[in-house]
Parts: structure tokens; C-alpha cells; sequence
């Protein structure tokens, strides 16, 4: 068997005669012909893996051949290999989805390394990937064991998202278990780290534990707030860390980026985290400063008044002069009109929040559609709809917008989501609120009581008080709440969903990106 099957189309073909034999040595087949009319009638007739075309031959030009070539449908890897040295010639080629171009006189070994490149290219890093993993899988291992604060395993949840997405990348599947299964392990003993000591995060003096929610627009938004400058914030609700690793490759041509982690507030869902990174405040600070605030209703009905804690934690931090501008973007449409008024919350001294709730759209619309979870089966898939969505989105948008204005971005979200198998039973007083990873109720006990973090003191957990008798619980690693009336339909109908709300280092280990432009 060959490395690949090679055409050569090059009217000075055999002068080439000592880099066919070298790439027929390192274990290629070559077959070379003189003209474009003849490529284009072998190419009828036999499948290659690649083309090393010449653009100078009498009769078709390569970059004619080139176009034939494409306009056909074949994708096949397809190199220039000419003596013009001009530009235009250069632009064209790439213009015509040529992916490699070498200018003549060239080496053999100048060939044999584009070659291998292409051809044996997905094979090596494949091959480098898994190797350099496995290397790295004893070394884990002992992190696991020996890991004992917030940074610790921040640090390996971070290094096993990276290793996911890399294997994925290199298409290699055969260590998917392998990352699943220190993936629970990281998750189980995470979810352990925040039941024993996420109260002592919560401290005011902010040193015992990791950045939280409200840490947020102080520590990374308000340095951006300089005289005279604009800045945009950006949320993109329900982002997992995996998802913005994911994205972040299209944003590297327009800004520098600089990523930190930071910790989700408990419970983590909307209400309560991202209420939390636009006031700067605790859940029992908003409700004690708004009575009544988490007693309106619905979950989304929590979020009403961002803007206003916006404004009013933009003044404290900033100066009471600054223009405040928010605004949540739920469809299209939205995104259209948003990016219409945008130009102008950015051109004057101001700071801009946005708001984007496809990907929580998404992961909800997964449990109730299935049609949507065919097509989000799993993490990489999640991952994948993800970026499409991105590169088309008003939030892609924005930050165009941003870069051309040369005003720096702090990219965030406010929790993230976890892959959920295992029903937790729940018994509980009809008052309960309905998530399906947090409750909070009175008298409140479950079947499992490793799989939650429960308190009763709210003050612990910095949430409202909700009388006396109140239980307030979190589901840990990936265990959700079923109650024993309906359990089979509820064990069916969310198994594999997921979830958000409870204890998880996909829920809480979150970015927090600064874009800076690079113009």
C-alpha cells in the first residue's frame, strides 16, 4: 500500500526526475504527465490523492486546470508549483483554492515536506496526539488524586478540555472513554471541593477562593472604562468552557486574546449568576437592596432589570458620567437591530452590554425537540452547532463592529451546562421551585445524599431567605431531580440532557476573555 497516489502535471517533467523518485522512495506513487488536457482526462479515469500542477505549460494554464478541477467538485489537496514569482499569479492561485504554493527552482525534500504535509499531515498529528496524551494520562491521574484547591482543578478541567478538543481535532476517537472517565473523576471530586468549602469562597475579603459572578465587571470589565474610551461586555448565556475554546480561533485575526477562569455563583442559572455579574452583587445583597425581587415568578422574569443593575454598578465603578447601553438578543431579527444601533453606543465615552441566548435556547430546546437532539447528540456535537451558530451571529457581529472601532471586549457567560444520566429522586412539599439541578422547598430530602450539596442556612449559599424549614439543594456531578409520581417519565423523558443549575466543573469553571483589537 502507498502513503498516497500523486499526479505531477508539468511540461518539464523530466527534469523532475530526482523529487519523483525521492517521493517514490519515502513511499508515494507518482504518475506525471505533460499538459493540462491530460490531466483533466486522467483524473476521469483515476482517483488521486493529490495534484502538484505546474501554472507555465503550453495549451491550459494551471490555474485554468485549477479551476476545472474545483468547478468539478473534486477537494483534493492541489499545489502550485511554478517559476512566476508574482504576486497576482500568487493571489490568484489562493483566490482559486489552490493550497499550497512553491516556486520553482525548488529541492526534493522542499516537495517531500508540502507533500507530507498534506497528505500525511491528519496521520502524524493523529499519531502525535494520542502519543503525547498518553504520556501525559499518568501525570493526570496524580493531579487527580493530589489536587486540593479551586485553582487546582480549574487547571485540569481546563487541560482536559484542551486535550478533548485536540483529539477531536486529530480525529482520534479510540481515547474518548479514556477522557470520559477522568472527566467524571474530575467532576465527582470537584463537586466534593465546592460541598466543603464553596461557603468559605464567598467571603467578602475575596482572597480563599477563585473569582466569582460578582468579581466579574470589577476585576475585568472596570479597567476598560478608561476616560474617553468605550468598552462592550458580552454574555453569551449558558457558554461551557469547551464551547468557547471552541470559538475562540475566529476571533484571533481581529483581537489579542487574553483568558482567565472564574467560578459561577450557586445556583448556577440565570437568575442568580448573571444577576450577579451585572450588579456586583450577592443574590441576598439584590433581594435586601429590591424586596420582592425573587419572589416575582418565573425564571425569566428574575432578569427584567439588568440594565438598571448594569447602570447602576457602571457608575459605582466608573463615575456616575458614563452612558450605560444594554440590550438582550434572543432571534435574528434582534441581532439586525441591535447591530443598527450599535455604531452608536460605541462611537462616544460609554459602556455597552449584550446579552445572547441561542446556546441557552439551544441546550433547553435540546430536552423538549428531538429533532434537536439528534443533530446535539453529545459534547462535540453541542460544541460544533455552537461555532455555526457563532459564525453567523449577531455576536459575531459585534465584535467585528468592536474590532473596526478599536474598542477592547470582555467576553463572558454566566454559567454553563453538564451532561446529565443519572436521576436523583426527590421528595418534597408542592412549594418547591421546578429546576431540575437545584430546589428549594421545605422539608426537602432525596434518595441519594451523596448526589447533592444541601443547606439550610441560605446566608451559606449568600441566597434569600425563604422561611423557616427551608431546604436548599444543588445537585452534584451529573445527577438531576425526579419526583416519585411520574419517576419513569421524568427518568426518560431528561436523561441525557443537559442541565444546568447545580454543582459541576462545567457548570462553574467559566472564561472571561479580554478582546483587544489588534488594529
Amino acid at each position: 500500500m502507498t502513503k498516497g497516489r500523486i499526479l505531477w502535471v508539468d511540461d518539464e517533467v523530466d527534469r523532475l526526475r530526482p523529487h519523483t523518485l525521492l517521493l517514490i522512495r519515502e513511499g508515494y506513487h507518482v504518475d506525471a504527465v505533460m499538459n493540462g488536457a491530460d490531466a483533466l482526462e486522467l483524473l476521469e479515469l483515476e482517483n488521486y490523492d493529490m495534484i502538484l500542477l505546474d501554472e507555465q505549460m503550453p495549451g491550459l494554464r494551471g490555474l485554468d486546470v485549477l479551476s476545472a478541477i474545483r468547478t468539478a467538485g473534486r477537494d483534493l489537496p492541489i499545489v502550485m508549483v511554478t517559476k512566476s514569482e508574482a504576486e497576482e499569479t500568487l493571489h490568484e492561485a489562493i483566490g482559486r483554492r489552490a493550497d499550497d504554493y512553491i516556486i520553482k527552482p525548488t529541492s526534493p525534500r522542499q516537495v517531500l515536506s508540502v507533500v507530507t504535509r498534506l497528505l500525511a499531515g491528519p496521520r502524524l498529528r493523529h499519531q502525535q496526539a494520542a502519543r503525547e496524551f498518553t504520556e501525559r494520562f499518568g501525570t493526570l491521574r496524580d493531579a487527580i488524586i493530589t489536587a486540593d484547591s479551586w485553582e487546582d482543578w480549574a487547571v485540569l478541567y481546563s487541560e482536559l478540555v484542551d486535550w478533548d478538543l485536540r483529539l477531536e481535532e486529530a480525529g482520534e476517537t479510540s481515547l474518548a472513554e479514556t477522557i470520559d472517565a477522568l472527566r467524571s473523576d474530575i467532576r465527582r471530586s470537584y463537586s466534593q471541593l465546592v460541598t466543603e468549602r464553596y461557603s468559605e469562597w464567598l467571603q467578602e475579603d475575596g482572597e480563599i477562593g477563585p473569582p466569582l459572578s460578582v468579581d466579574i465587571m470589577e476585576r475585568f470589565f472596570a479597567p476598560l472604562l478608561g476616560e474617553g474610551r468605550s468598552a462592550l461586555l458580552i454574555v453569551i448565556d449558558c457558554l461551557r468552557l469547551d464551547q468557547w475554546r471552541a470559538i475562540r480561533p475566529l476571533l484571533t485575526d481581529d483581537f489579542e486574546v487574553e483568558e482567565a477562569l472564574y467560578s459561577s455563583l450557586l445556583p448556577t442559572a440565570t437568575p442568580f449568576s448573571r444577576n450577579a455579574i451585572f450588579s456586583g452583587l450577592f443574590p441576598d445583597e439584590i433581594e435586601a437592596s429590591r424586596p420582592g425581587w425573587y419572589d416575582s415568578g418565573a425564571e425569566g422574569g428574575y432578569n427584567t432589570f439588568e440594565d438598571e443593575l448594569f447602570a447602576s454598578h457602571v457608575a459605582e465603578l466608573a463615575g456616575p458620567g458614563i452612558r450605560t447601553h444594554y440590550e438582550k438578543v434572543f432571534s435574528a431579527d434582534q441581532g439586525n437591530s441591535m447591530l443598527q444601533r450599535l455604531g452608536g453606543y460605541l462611537s462616544g465615552p460609554s459602556a455597552t452590554a449584550l446579552v445572547f441566548g441561542f446556546v441557552d435556547l439551544l441546550t433547553h430546546g435540546r430536552s423538549e425537540s428531538r429533532l434537536i437532539w439528534e443533530v446535539a447528540r453529545d459534547e462535540s456535537a453541542l460544541r460544533s452547532l455552537t461555532v455555526s451558530w457563532f459564525e453567523r451571529s449577531a455576536a459575531y457581529g459585534a465584535l467585528k463592529e468592536a474590532a473596526r472601532r478599536d474598542v477592547p471586549v470582555l467576553l463572558t457567560t454566566d454559567h454553563g451546562s453538564v451532561h446529565c444520566n443519572r436521576p436523583l429522586t426527590i421528595y418534597a412539599h408542592k412549594d418547591a421551585t421546578p429546576n431540575l439541578r437545584y430546589k428549594f422547598g421545605r422539608e426537602m430530602r432525596v434518595d441519594n445524599n451523596a448526589g447533592v450539596l444541601a443547606v439550610k442556612d441560605a446566608h451559606a449559599l449568600r441566597l434569600p431567605p425563604r422561611g423557616f424549614h427551608s431546604t436548599y439543594m444543588m445537585c452534584r456531578d451529573d445527577y438531576y431531580f425526579v419526583y416519585p409520581t411520574k419517576l419513569r417519565e421524568y427518568q426518560g423523558r431528561y436523561r441525557d440532557s443537559f442541565l444546568h443549575g447545580g454543582v459541576s466543573p462545567e457548570e462553574m469553571v467559566l472564561p472571561v476573555a479580554l478582546l483587544s483589537p489588534r488594529s
